[in-house]
């Protein structure tokens, strides 16, 4: 039996993919055992969000191979795609996947090892997925690929255009899911609220038919562009049903200049009526707070202390976000703003993401504190630590309570103390 260790980089949407390559090579007779453990086949699935996210994934792909020479390593993810060259310069390297590729790298595997035949995808199709191995949670991939461009980014060349399977397809994914015992699933895309692009249909009609599958009690969306979350969704959502009271949505800057210079495809206007509106829907005095968690970039060419204000201002005064994710603006060449001249200095986004830290960490005690006393739904996990279960709330208030074997994987009713 050959031995294989996964390593994963970057977002949820690789870590559905890499758990369903386990699932397949598992299939087909591979052990999947810890990096540090003997394997002598490493599956590395990369990341490039960053230059940092570059360099992380060239040094593990190093240190694999220092650890066992003789171990086979195959690189995947979304570095892969746009630095296939670079990578397979990196000794030890036995073959890298690209974005349209995902589909061959079972069969590949296989072939390579054993000499056996495993039937994969076709190539440039839609690659489905999700993640197993946790009891109460499942990140499951309804869509790739984005058409946006944003001029910071380049997940578009990496991932390709937006593209997806048809909800016909999806649905029986979500019930192998519920048939594993899982209670709540995490959809998750690169650009999760454009499903539909290449097969007509909906995000609002995938949500629908995802509703109904029995087995599952909780649906969350991982990130949904402001734009796309329509108030149809919303109205429906508060309605009553299994779709929970917590939205990841990207912000990247809360001021209308930056926006602009960003390419995105909204103003602090639209995004600010989209919050106020899902809080007036979802929330009622006295009961639970729409979780908020939104996505910000400091220093982008351009940024002044000024417009940074402006962001800092419109998060602290109108958005006040349950939770912010702060990246520092990363120069990605070929993207329209890695060249421009006016570059902010790395010192200044330091101090910017400093700042943006403490008023996350002030936001988030204060989103919390104000739960105090109020009774909250909450799926605990298996795992033991010390005594004590963790678990969510419907709106993703981390719980821990006193270990109870009888509650995982269970939703209880508790008081938020």
């Amino acid at each position: 039996m050959h031995k294989i260790s996964y390593i994963t980089l970057g977002c949820k949407l690789n870590y559905a993919e890499t758990s369903t390559y386990e699932r397949e090579l598992s299939r087909a007779g591979f052990q999947a055992v810890p990096w540090t453990k003997g394997a002598d086949i490493f599956l590395v699935n990369t990341c490039t969000v960053t230059e940092h996210s570059d360099k992380k994934s060239r040094n593990i792909i190093r240190k694999l191979h220092r650890q066992n020479p003789e171990a086979l390593i195959f690189v995947t993810g979304c570095y892969a795609q746009l630095k296939k060259a670079e990578i397979e310069a990196i000794e030890g390297v036995r073959k890298v996947f690209g974005a349209t590729e995902k589909g061959l790298i079972v069969p590949t595997i296989i072939d390579i090892v054993s000499g056996g035949d495993c039937c994969g995808h076709d190539i440039g199709t839609f690659f489905p997925a999700y993640s197993s191995g946790e009891r109460t949670r499942s990140f499951l991939k309804v869509q790739d690929g984005c058409d946006y461009k944003c001029h910071y980014c380049t997940v578009p060349y990496a991932r390709g255009e937006s593209r997806n399977i048809p909800i016909a397809e999806i649905i029986p994914l979500a019930k192998a899911i519920a048939a594993e015992g899982i209670k709540e699933i995490v959809l998750t895309g690169v650009n999760t609220g454009d499903f539909g692009r290449s097969t007509g249909e909906t995000f609002y009609d995938l949500i629908r038919e995802l509703n109904e599958v029995e087995g599952i009690e909780r649906y969350r969306i991982s990130s949904i562009e402001p734009n796309l979350l329509t108030e149809e969704m919303v109205d429906w959502i508060a309605s009553g049903t299994k779709f929970l009271p917590h939205f990841h949505i990207p912000l990247q800057s809360g001021c209308d200049t930056i926006l602009r210079e960003m390419g995105r495809r909204y103003d602090t206007a639209a995004f600010a009526h989209k919050i106020q509106y899902i809080r007036q829907k979802m929330e009622v005095p006295g009961g639970l707070k729409v979780f908020f968690g939104i996505d910000v970039i400091v220093g982008f060419p351009g940024e002044t202390d000024e417009l940074f204000e402006e962001t800092y201002t419109f998060l602290r005064d109108v958005v006040r976000p349950a939770f912010i994710h702060i990246f520092p603006y990363s120069r990605r060449a070929g993207t329209p703003a890695a060249s421009r001249k006016d570059q902010v200095q790395d010192s200044v986004k330091t101090l910017r993401v400093q700042r943006l830290e403490a008023l996350c960490q002030k936001l988030h005690e204060e989103f919390v504190s104000a739960h105090k006393g109020l009774t909250g739904k909450v799926l605990f996990e298996s795992t033991d630590r010390n005594g004590m279960m963790e678990g969510y709330t419907e709106n993703y208030i981390r719980v821990t309570a006193p270990y109870d074997s009888a509650a995982i994987n269970n939703i209880v009713e508790i008081e938020i103390k």
